[in-house]
């Protein structure tokens, strides 16, 4: 009987331990594998923090040698140090009067009357009616979305790619910011949404390949925007043409206190002409699950010979919809594919997965081909 009983309380014991390591290891597994936008968000916030903080010692103590020193006033010309000089220069660039004549045989500028600078951002939810009934009475978008200038001949093509999985709320919010944007840029553009199906772990990469080869098809596009539907730019002098070399559009974003995560951040938005995209092959497509394409892509970039340029001051900032990527799994690989094993672009091709369109008016409407990963 003693026996029995001490078998009892070792059962006992043996099954609190097991509930106990049971619950810590699911929690580890949940941050781990389920809510990695969580973590990141706060060791972001923190980085932030101390950028923050040593950039404004560094002001502070440049204030001080400007003060003590005789010969060096601080006029404008001079700039505290930890401070983009670009951030002065951007307020005082000049844009086209509010009268300026367009010629419909000579390219838009750059710089029209229309770009006013700081954008309203408001994320709360639209339905697609309304976004419908907003747009509707424009009868110069066709159906994609796609719009070009009639007054100039517009100096860019833009394809505008959006890797999508159940995000519908976050649809026409982006739509009611980008496309009054992108017309008072006098860009020809359009979208193009491609979803993924399946239970298979978001890959982003090989979404926009799929976008890009389907855009190639649907027009003779020269620039090629990868967006993510749930950044939303907060300047509309961002300008979204294409340049001599790669940009990156979102800088500075809130989540991230609007400072550069790393030097490497190439991720949200970002924007390759039709030649650059092909020179470094696309984006890997070994990227299941969420991060480290974007680093891959900064890899293929600088592989190929190019710099990547980034929006001056406060153009660059941009407020993104909180979603902590739900029911989206990190990709565990992500750091050992960072460190260049797969930054060549000579293995990896540019090929798609397993979509389908999600059909509304302002999306480009097209079935995928089903294509073994």
């Amino acid at each position: 009987m003693s026996v029995l009983r001490r078998m009892m309380r070792v059962s006992n014991r043996s099954l609190l331990a097991f509930i106990f390591f049971f619950s810590l290891s699911s929690s580890c597994l949940y941050f781990i594998y389920v809510a990695p936008g969580i973590a990141n968000t706060y060791l972001f916030m923190v980085q932030a923090r101390g950028i923050m903080l040593r950039e404004n010692v560094k002001t502070i103590g440049h204030m001080i040698r400007l003060y003590t020193n005789k010969n060096t006033t601080l006029n404008g010309t001079d700039y505290p140090e930890g401070n983009n000089s670009s951030d002065y220069l951007v307020q005082t660039t000049t844009y086209l009067p509010e009268n300026f004549t367009y010629s419909p045989y000579l390219p838009c500028p750059e710089k029209l009357p229309y770009m006013r600078g700081f954008l309203n951002v408001n994320v709360s939810e639209v339905s697609f009616d309304e976004i419908h009934q907003l747009f509707s009475k424009d009868l110069d978008i066709e159906p994609g979305g796609h719009w070009r200038p009639k007054d100039c001949k517009p100096r860019w093509k833009v394809a505008v790619l959006i890797p999508f999985r159940n995000r519908h709320e976050h649809l026409p919010i982006f739509f009611l910011h980008l496309i009054p944007m992108l017309q008072k840029q006098r860009l020809e553009f359009a979208f193009y949404v491609i979803e993924q199906t399946g239970t298979q772990p978001f890959n982003r990469a090989m979404l926009f390949n799929v976008g890009f080869k389907e855009a190639m098809k649907d027009s003779v596009w020269d620039c090629v925007i990868f967006h993510d539907v749930d950044h939303l730019p907060e300047n509309d002098r961002n300008y979204y043409g294409c340049g001599e070399m790669p940009r990156h559009f979102a800088a500075k974003l809130d989540k991230y206190m609007y400072i550069l995560p790393y030097k490497e951040f190439f991720g949200g938005v970002s924007g390759l002409t039709v030649e650059q995209f092909r020179r470094i092959n696309g984006f890997p497509n070994a990227f299941w699950g969420w991060g480290g394409e974007d680093d891959d892509l900064w890899n293929r970039v600088h592989y190929a010979g190019y710099n990547v340029t980034r929006p001056e001051g406060d153009l660059g900032k941009y407020k993104s919809i909180p979603h902590h990527h739900r029911g989206e799994v990190q990709f565990l690989g992500r750091l050992h594919f960072r460190r260049g094993n797969i930054h060549t672009p000579a293995n990896c091709r540019i090929e798609g997965i397993v979509s389908k369109p999600v059909k509304q008016f302002f999306i480009s409407k097209r079935r995928f081909p089903r294509v073994k990963s």
